[in-house]
């Protein structure tokens, strides 16, 4: 065995946590990596990518529009992130408006109204078709009813996040269009959490922008999940992230599941750019 191949630098990085990693990583030229990728944990808001999936399956299909109106009612509220909770019951948006909002800034609310409009059995059914048989969504948002909201692996979150970089989530245009959606995403706590700044910032820095990420993270008391696309001047890579099982169930920017999800992301990278475009 190789003590030094980058499987195991990355399982070095986190002997010290003091719950479980879960890691998912392909460079779309034969490397994968998976460290307990098939584990079940937790989804947290990284469910609401599938939602999205579901709900772009519908569009595909010419079942609903993306400009259909929907409101948001009292049954919709629910607590957590968002802003829909400090605006007025009864704002009309989109279909698409209220899907940007479940994504970049992981918004409950709407979160909870896609639901409702889409049907929680169809989202799993999409999840099966997909081939993705270890997520599935519990419920609707409810932290008063329901302890989870959603199940999924390391490797299930990657493969859709395959499927999205290669254009073949349900059509090149729905893939395009998911993928715009995730360039805008908000909380991206792990993965670019130890990224170089300068890199990621053009308007900041006035040079064109080599490197975005287009990604989800989710959060709960028992996990911390990122994942998404890492796109760079040599090519993109699919990598995601998942923590369970760890002693602290706090929320703050220096969790050690934070802190140990950025260096596994920073390792990553600065092989990728190394090897110019390969994970190993």
């Amino acid at each position: 065995m190789d003590k030094l191949s980058i499987e195991e630098r990355i399982k070095a990085e986190v002997y010290n946590f003091s719950g479980l990693v879960g890691v998912y990583a392909n460079d779309f030229r034969g490397n994968i990596i998976e460290i307990s990728s098939a584990e079940k944990f937790e989804s947290a808001s990284c469910i609401k990518v599938f939602v999205l999936a579901e709900l772009y399956r519908r569009i595909h299909n010419r079942e609903i529009s993306p400009n259909e109106v929907l409101t948001y009612n009292k049954e919709h509220y629910v607590v957590g992130s968002g802003i829909l909770r400090a605006l007025d019951m009864g704002l009309q948006m989109t279909v698409k408006n209220f899907a940007t909002l479940m994504i970049i800034i992981s918004d409950n609310i709407a979160t909870n109204i896609l639901i409702d409009f889409l049907g929680v059995d169809n989202v799993n059914k999409t999840c099966r078709e997909l081939g993705l048989n270890d997520t599935i969504l519990h419920n609707r948002l409810d932290f008063k009813k329901y302890d989870n909201l959603g199940t999924t692996t390391p490797r299930d979150y990657g493969k859709i996040f395959e499927m999205i970089h290669n254009k073949e989530l349900w059509s090149p245009e729905c893939s395009t269009e998911m993928l715009n959606i995730f360039k805008n995403q908000h909380y991206n706590t792990i993965l670019t959490g130890d990224l170089p700044s300068y890199f990621l910032d053009s308007e900041d820095t006035g040079d064109e922008e080599l490197i975005y990420i287009a990604s989800k993270s989710g959060s709960m008391d028992n996990c911390r999940n990122d994942g998404g696309i890492i796109h760079t001047p040599y090519g993109e890579y699919v990598l995601t992230i998942f923590t369970k099982d760890f002693k602290d169930k706090l929320y703050y920017d220096n969790h050690e599941a934070y802190r140990f999800g950025r260096r596994i992301s920073r390792l990553l990278f600065d092989q990728y750019l190394s090897l110019k475009g390969c994970i190993k």
